[in-house]
């Protein structure tokens, strides 16, 4: 049994959030201060609903999430202040309504793909997913947004790296404490996105 992965998991039983991930966002805000003092968060990859909630909760009536996810929230009543769309964020016609529906001040991924067990499969599958969500970093975050978003170490980390170097000013790895030790995620934090598409 994994002692600090119980430790999360129970912390976040305690208070109400529908898994342990609520505490690298938590960590997350802590350290860059990514969401908005009010406005409008996109949360893709967003089932069971925790950092959804979180956003909710920190800013209390301040700001509004859209999310999305092929599954749905754990969340129960659904809370104000939430639009939810059910559906893959690789399909255009998901992609349109969630761009029609920002521009967003903050967009917010914890979405992983589907796992194989094989380190190199996943990892280009994680790639391939963070390049969907960049793309819609692109056409749906106001200038001067930031985005978050995790990734599958491996050898294209620096590639995506420089992409996103290309939309925000600033671009950060950084492994939150509450990551299991043996997970290979890390996530990247872009901030202050550069002019309009690009």
């Amino acid at each position: 049994m994994r002692e600090i992965s119980d430790h999360w998991a129970r912390k976040a039983k305690q208070e109400g959030y529908p898994a342990r991930s609520v505490y690298k966002l938590k960590e997350i805000e802590e350290k860059f201060g990514v969401l908005p003092q009010r406005g409008l968060v996109l949360d893709l990859g967003a089932s069971p609903g925790s950092w959804t909630l979180f956003v909710l909760r920190h800013r209390e009536g301040r700001c509004a999430v859209v999310a999305a996810d092929l599954a749905p929230l754990d969340l129960r009543p659904a809370p104000e202040g939430l639009v939810f769309h059910q559906g893959d964020i690789c399909e255009s016609s998901l992609r349109l309504m969630l761009e029609t529906e920002g521009p967003y001040d903050t967009l917010l991924s914890d979405a992983a793909p589907s796992t194989t067990g094989n380190r190199t499969v996943d990892t280009a599958r994680s790639e391939a997913l963070v390049g969907e969500v960049l793309e819609i970093a692109r056409g749906a975050l106001k200038p001067g947004g930031a985005c978050v978003v995790k990734i599958f170490q491996g050898s294209g980390q620096k590639r995506i790296m420089d992409g996103m170097k290309k939309i925000f000013a600033t671009v950060k790895a950084f492994k939150p404490k509450a990551c299991r030790s043996e997970s290979f995620e890390t996530y990247f934090i872009g901030q202050n996105k550069i002019g309009g598409k690009r």
